[in-house]
């Protein structure tokens, strides 16, 4: 379990690099280019978090908290705001112990997302994790109205041996659940992971369709622990900050998938959705592979975006 743990930290810095080239290397430049703390540090500080996607609320609490140590602590160099401006970033991104109770309850998750961001796959991944840690595992197909998300899930399944309910394209979503529901009971199953549409730009809709599958859930499954894990996509920055937001309206999220961080210059997004949504990040995902989705560990993260050496 080390081993694999060690594997997904490698992987977590390698997949971070593009947005440390885009943060870390423009902070040192800062760090070793100036000779005093002014307001031009503050200023080029700024530039280089928000350019990095932690976002223009984050970076000026970050600052905030910066400025003050810095004041405390009566620091003169530049260089010695590097670890502290680490603290602040693991600070924002702290929301105590972030819970993972459904993997220890008869629990139904609810997963959401646009098309595109990796939701299938994540629900996939996730049902293939909690399969090999002895959890009975059952998925719905409920987006069923996405042309192949049924054969791709149905796919995922397959792959990490769990049973799958599914009608066809086009049914009632709701429907879906029922029966979902109805075999997650029968079959004494762990976890049931609903595989849901999100199609933000009908907005009034998707409302519609996720009360009507929270009316079932609650009437036929009312002692169900329940979680509603929206998917985000990495490399698309702020726009995925302004989908969560979106969602948060629509659903009581209660924490966040986000996928495609090795292909983004644009990580630091993860610490601006926690900071200034309140809403953990549970998994983030850095690769095509089955394990390459991983519980998200703020410590790790921050330390992997800094290439910190970590201890042994």
């Amino acid at each position: 379990m080390e081993e694999k743990k060690k594997g997904f930290f490698s992987r977590l810095v390698e997949g971070l690099n593009k947005t440390r080239e885009n943060i870390v290397s423009g902070m040192d430049s800062i760090f070793s280019g100036f000779s005093a703390i002014d307001e031009d540090f503050y200023e080029e500080l700024e530039e280089t978090l928000i350019m990095g996607d932690l976002g223009i609320q984050t970076t000026m609490s970050v600052l905030e908290d910066l400025r003050k140590k810095v004041k405390e602590q009566h620091i003169k160099e530049p260089v010695e705001c590097k670890q502290l401006l680490i603290d602040s970033i693991r600070e924002q991104m702290d929301l105590g112990e972030n819970a993972y109770e459904f993997e220890n309850r008869k629990s139904v998750v609810l997963v959401i997302g646009v098309n595109g961001v990796g939701k299938t796959t994540s629900v996939g991944k996730l049902a293939g994790q909690l399969k090999d840690e002895g959890k009975k595992v059952i998925l719905a197909a409920a987006d069923t109205f996405r042309a192949a998300a049924i054969e791709q899930l149905t796919e995922w399944a397959n792959r990490a041996g769990v049973e799958i309910i599914a009608q066809q394209e086009g049914s009632d979503p709701a429907a879906v659940i029922y029966d979902a529901v109805a075999a997650a009971k029968s079959r004494q199953a762990d976890v049931l992971i609903c595989d849901t549409a999100g199609r933000l730009h009908n907005k009034k809709n998707l409302m519609e369709e996720l009360r009507k599958i929270n009316r079932i859930i609650d009437k036929e499954y009312p002692d169900a622990y329940r979680e509603t894990l929206v998917v985000l996509d990495g490399t698309t920055g702020q726009n995925a900050m302004a989908q969560a937001k979106q969602f948060m309206e629509v659903a009581d999220i209660t924490g966040i998938i986000l996928t495609k961080l090795d292909g983004t210059a644009k990580g630091g997004i993860a610490v601006a959705i926690q900071s200034e949504l309140g809403i953990p990040v549970k998994y983030v995902g850095v690769g095509e592979k089955i394990d390459d989705l991983q519980k998200f560990n703020s410590e790790d993260f921050v330390t992997a975006l800094f290439d910190v050496k970590k201890d042994e």
